[in-house]
């Protein structure tokens, strides 16, 4: 039986990374895991006390497909709080996850065909939804002179329909300022490129807080998640924001597509907005993670990066000790037994020269993970 050709999309080596971890666990091995955008700690002690007492009363059967309209509104509640902005709960979707969020984005805004630039390095997951899409990723190789961001040259000269930004980012953890996204924003109106901010790490910041899209223009898609400063990853549900005349335009997408989001889930993101104290309470703990890896790395020997902004992320060039990115993992693995991730998924053509840690989990882990590391190099470099 024939296969699509937009279906043969790559795999997300992180994930066989996971993989092999797991097994060097299962044959006895104590694993450091730095290589997973996954917060360490489960969602908020306040959300999974709530949803426990819903399960005994509630069905849980299908909400509307816009999702549960008390967890919209609080959401419009958010903007206000984290960003001053008026903003109408109607113009909240309620998505399974970020990446439901990606699949009505791509699907609403672009034809087959068209071209979407996206930052390199960057969440490789873009590349492959759009492929999948049967639309065309543009890689626009960032610099780290630019904190490995997008510039308004990017938009000039890449004939695009569409640019993704992220802020804070995946793999950097890097951030747009007011005015560099204010330029982004403004060149792609003039351009007529479609702008989409994903800002899923939002809350996740530590010198200054994250620009939202939304307080430069309301003509913009704007993407977020319960999965990273709500510290909800399993329980798959995000939010998309969109424009007023395209509400009703990706309701009928989702409606077809997925019917609604998961209404526990729903229920449990609910909750987990009133959660801040212990929410914030993660956040100095990443914040005191970064601090020891800013302090460790360098003596290891791993000097070029762009110190992280938000998000839990530190992306590392490793070309003066190796141009295999994921065999120096998977030695790192095997002799360290610590997990991290090859650039390879973050960036097709540069990959191989980089390496991304996450700092997630929890302190202890994190000065192990950096002793072992240290000792590794020391030993081999």
């Amino acid at each position: 039986m024939k296969k699509s050709k937009r279906s043969n999309v790559d795999p997300f080596i992180v994930m066989d990374v996971m993989e092999a971890a797991r097994k060097a666990e299962q044959a006895g091995k104590k694993i450091i895991h730095m290589e997973v955008g996954q917060p360490g700690t489960p969602a908020p002690k306040l959300a999974n006390e709530y949803i426990t007492k819903e399960l005994k009363n509630n069905s849980l059967g299908y909400t509307v497909t816009l999702g549960l309209p008390q967890l919209r509104s609080r959401i419009s509640k958010l903007y206000g709080d984290w960003y001053n902005i008026d903003l109408n709960p109607e113009r909240v979707v309620i998505t399974t996850g970020s990446s439901g969020g990606f699949i009505l984005s791509f699907a609403t805004l672009f034809d087959a065909g068209e071209r979407v630039g996206i930052g390199s390095p960057g969440y490789p997951s873009y590349r492959q939804i759009l492929k999948a899409q049967n639309l065309i990723p543009v890689n626009i190789e960032t610099e780290l002179k630019n904190k490995y961001q997008p510039t308004t040259e990017d938009i000039k000269k890449n004939d695009l329909n569409g640019l993704l930004v992220a802020s804070p980012a995946n793999p950097t953890g890097s951030m747009l300022d007011k005015t560099s996204l204010t330029n982004l924003i403004e060149c792609s109106k003039e351009h007529n490129v479609s702008f989409i901010s994903d800002e899923i790490y939002h809350g996740i910041e530590y010198d200054k807080k994250a620009i939202s899209a939304l307080e430069i223009t309301d003509n913009c898609y704007v993407i977020n998640s319960f999965s990273k400063y709500f510290s909800m990853t399993g329980w798959r549900v995000g939010w998309l924001i969109v424009p007023e005349d395209h509400v009703r335009q990706v309701e009928k997408v989702s409606q077809n597509l997925f019917i609604c989001p998961p209404h526990a889930s729903q229920i449990t993101a609910l909750a987990a907005l009133d959660a801040k104290e212990e929410l914030d309470q993660n956040v100095i703990v990443y914040k005191k993670n970064r601090e020891i890896l800013l302090e460790e790395l360098p003596k290891a020997g791993f000097t070029t990066f762009s110190p992280p902004d938000g998000a839990f992320y530190i992306y590392v060039d490793i070309s003066k000790f190796s141009n295999d990115s994921l065999n120096f993992c998977k030695r790192v693995l095997q002799e360290a037994g610590v997990a991290i991730t090859p650039g390879l998924d973050f960036d097709q053509n540069r990959g191989s020269n980089t390496i991304r840690f996450s700092y997630a989990r929890s302190t202890e882990n994190i000065i192990e993970g950096a002793r072992r590391i240290k000792e590794f190099m020391l030993k081999n470099f």
